[in-house]
């Protein structure tokens, strides 16, 4: 009888080193390939390129894989105690990082049975890293972009958007990463806020804006980054505009829109009533989430209803209300606003809408109850979180900062510390070399 040999992989982008594991676990007896799904890709870096069945339609098709199964966690050890191999192959590179934990799990396991790992070591020249870079500077389509907003919600346990502004901040959410103890984090995509498009341009944030001049801000992001976006819709305007704008930003390959149920003109949620603000009713915003539905062609872009309710006093009520009333009506999500400065009201409203039997993605905005985490967010049933503008607001300061020390010493040396050097700015951008 064949030895079992397990091999655990993501297969998004399957490269020689791949081929040569496969190889020497094939040498040893009937491969199985642990298929990490892409939940388990998620939890320590990024969502892979390819589903996982495209995936796994790619390692079934390998000489020498026998079958192909899923592994729903980082850790092997539930599908190695359901197998029990006599083997399990993998590379050496997991000794440290992340996967140094895992690696020991599963020597700890399959010393239960008398199974033995094996490790192959690192095929040289070959990066994922460098792979991974070279594949977004390919770029990628919009029926891409478009449907990676839904697969991070199946993926993760909360996705998280950071406001852009214009293409230089665009780079920014696509490029930056923390490296912890948990795995890499990111972030997962780009909010394409009104207050920080409006306020780059020197305008108020009253949709004085037109659709327009914000579809040639969203074109310059798009034209430089892959990651998925998702676009502040204001009102929606007339209904017979939204219609227009739902097309548009399908076409572009933005995966969301989000509008508010409020009318007349715009005036920024975190004024409260301190401003004159009108909601509209639940019936005319109900018509207008089924007019947009109506116009959209692809299963995958999304409309999500953001409820006024709590910014303007109207009650938790009326809010889950309204909740209910805008999923009916055919709204892929619901985002919560709240100007309070503690999570408590944006809580209870967590509370009882996942009670919903037509619960769908739930949105949070904590801007002005900025010290809750996302962990507590994730816990309570969030499933986006959005950072709405921060990038624009410390990059005012910043700018301020520099300009008032050049006026104050006549040239620019003393702003030096504060300034990205030239050289930085040209290996920053794409291209530039």
């Amino acid at each position: 009888m064949k030895s079992t040999v397990y091999v655990g992989m993501s297969a998004d982008l399957v490269h020689p080193g791949h081929l040569n594991i496969l190889k020497h676990a094939r040498e040893l007896g009937e491969v199985v390939v642990g298929l990490l799904t892409d939940e388990a890709i998620a939890s320590y870096k990024r969502l892979p390129f390819m589903t996982f069945d495209q995936r796994r339609e790619v390692v079934e098709n390998i000489k020498g894989v026998s079958r192909v199964v899923p592994q729903a966690t980082l850790d092997y050890v539930p599908n190695l105690e359901a197998l029990k191999p006599d083997y399990v192959v993998h590379g050496d590179d997991w000794k440290e990082g992340v996967q140094q934990k895992t690696r020991q799990l599963v020597i700890d396991a399959l010393a239960r049975w008398g199974g033995k790992l094996i490790e192959v070591p690192y095929t040289k020249g070959i990066s994922s890293t460098q792979l991974n870079k070279a594949m977004k500077e390919v770029g990628t389509t919009p029926e891409i972009r478009l449907k990676t907003l839904k697969r991070l919600l199946s993926a993760k346990p909360i996705v998280r958007l950071l406001d852009i502004h214009n293409g230089l901040s665009g780079l920014i959410v696509e490029n930056l990463s923390l490296n912890t103890p948990y795995g890499r984090r990111e972030f997962d995509g780009m909010w394409a806020s009104s207050l920080t498009d409006s306020t780059a341009k020197g305008k108020p944030d009253i949709e004085a804006v037109d659709v327009t001049s914000r579809i040639k801000t969203l074109n310059e992001v798009l034209e430089v980054t892959t990651k998925p976006i998702v676009y502040d819709g204001d009102t929606g305007g007339r209904p017979e505009h939204f219609v227009f704008t739902v097309k548009t930003l399908e076409r572009l390959g933005i995966s969301a829109v989000i509008i508010e149920d409020k009318v007349g003109l715009k005036k920024n949620s975190l004024l409260g009533t301190d401003v004159a603000q009108s909601q509209d009713t639940i019936e005319d915003f109900s018509s207008k989430i089924q007019i947009g539905k109506q116009s959209q062609v692809t299963y995958d872009f999304m409309i999500i209803a953001r409820i006024e309710s709590l910014i303007l006093n109207k009650g938790m009520d009326d809010a889950i209300a309204r909740a209910n009333a805008y999923l009916e009506a055919g709204a892929d999500g619901i985002m919560i606003h709240s100007r309070a400065k503690t999570p408590a009201e944006v809580f209870e409203f967590c509370q009882r809408y996942n009670l919903l039997e037509n619960r769908k993605p739930l949105v949070a905005v904590p801007s002005s109850y900025n010290t809750v985490t996302e962990e507590e967010l994730a816990g309570h049933g969030v499933n986006i979180v959005i950072y709405a503008n921060q990038l624009l607001r410390s990059a005012y300061p910043a700018m301020v900062n520099t300009a008032k020390s050049i006026l104050q010493n006549q040239r620019s040396s003393e702003a030096d510390n504060q300034m990205i050097p030239i050289k930085d700015i040209l290996n920053l951008i794409p291209g530039t070399k």
